[in-house]
């Protein structure tokens, strides 16, 4: 599930049917009641854990953070998004198509009511990321806001949690600030993570039990819409953007001229495809004598996606990039493979 709800796309939800645990998740999240809170916040706690399902969401837990520090630290897609955008949007989009090939199946008795449900929804869907800017806040409001959203999504199946936080343009940030736990900026990631926390407990304690509510009483008309706001929604991660960055200097320090790292950034520069990099400023006394005597500026600059225009390769845009054409066909191809092959196994299951 953990590694479902990382990758935008393939729902938790929909790992959580195929495994056959979707039923004792629902009623498990339920159980974290008021009663539970009162009980916990009146130091009660043995009357507190008696009616939840606490063993088996603390494992699940456990194994759903591991697979989150597995896409951050080994795998770090928030890296890639930055130095291979064609390929893992193409990966991301033909998870999502996939995903709205499968719901909609899911429908029976497919009829005009559940046609104009998908309507309503790709409007809604379309005119809420068109509204949201490529340069979102990172303050700890919107960042709350995101959390409570997204944590909704991914209890459901076939919505993916991450690619609402795509949308709401704060999936590279929240996988950026888990990428630095264990470093020398884990405090800062923690506070940065923390609002995003507090906002899915929220969310899936005021959400849960509504979204339970709606998919037993109007689960094809759910449905309907949840697919209509997938397919409006797809403008943001199609594959082929121009993608505009601003450069912010986030960390100025002072290094000897001659120090081990800023000779190997005078010798090997590094990519500045990737979302944050090192490079050198200016020189502190440059009329020192000798080289080994001068000062130089080490700057760590953070990429920032201000602007994004998507084409059509080859038919839109005069002189847009079209060089990773090919990126972007084989991630959407990856991406509609996984997905359907998710699905098979759920069917043969």
């Amino acid at each position: 599930m953990g590694s479902a709800d990382i990758v935008p796309g393939v729902s938790g939800g929909t790992m959580a049917l195929i495994v056959g645990i979707y039923t004792r998740l629902i009623n498990a999240i339920k159980s974290f009641d008021t009663h539970f809170f009162k009980h916990l916040f009146t130091f009660k706690l043995k009357k507190a854990f008696e009616g939840v399902d606490w063993r088996f969401m603390g494992v699940l837990l456990a194994g759903m953070f591991a697979a989150v520090l597995f896409f951050t630290k080994v795998v770090p897609l928030q890296i890639y998004m930055f130095t291979d955008p064609e390929l893992i949007f193409g990966l991301f989009f033909g998870l999502i198509v996939g995903s709205i090939v499968i719901l909609t199946k899911a429908i029976e008795n497919f009829g005009w009511i559940h046609g104009l449900m998908i309507l309503i929804g790709a409007v809604i869907g379309f005119w809420v990321v068109t509204l949201v800017p490529a340069d979102t806040p990172d303050s700890p409001l919107y960042v709350f806001l995101s959390g409570s959203v997204a944590i909704c999504a991914m209890i459901l199946p076939g919505i993916s949690g991450s690619y609402i936080l795509l949308i709401l343009r704060k999936y590279d940030y929240i996988l950026s600030q888990i990428g630095s736990l264990g470093t020398v900026d884990t405090t800062t990631a923690l506070l940065a993570l923390l609002p995003f926390v507090v906002g899915a407990i929220c969310g899936l304690m005021l959400f849960s039990r509504l979204l339970s509510w709606l998919l037993k009483r109007y689960e094809a008309k759910t449905l309907a819409v949840l697919i209509g706001f997938l397919i409006g929604s797809l403008y943001v991660i199609w594959p082929y953007q121009n993608r505009t960055y601003k450069e912010i200097v986030s960390k100025k320090t002072v290094v000897e001229y001659m120090s081990p790292k800023a000779v190997e950034l005078r010798n090997n520069p590094p990519s500045e495809k990737r979302p944050e990099f090192h490079r050198l400023g200016e020189v502190i006394n440059p009329d020192a004598t000798f080289n080994k005597l001068k000062k130089i500026e080490l700057l760590t600059i953070k990429k920032k996606l201000i602007k994004s225009d998507p084409f059509v390769p080859y038919a839109t845009v005069k002189g847009a990039n079209t060089a990773h054409f090919w990126d972007g066909v084989i991630g959407v191809f990856i991406g509609l493979l996984m997905v359907l092959g998710l699905d098979y196994v759920r069917a043969k299951g």
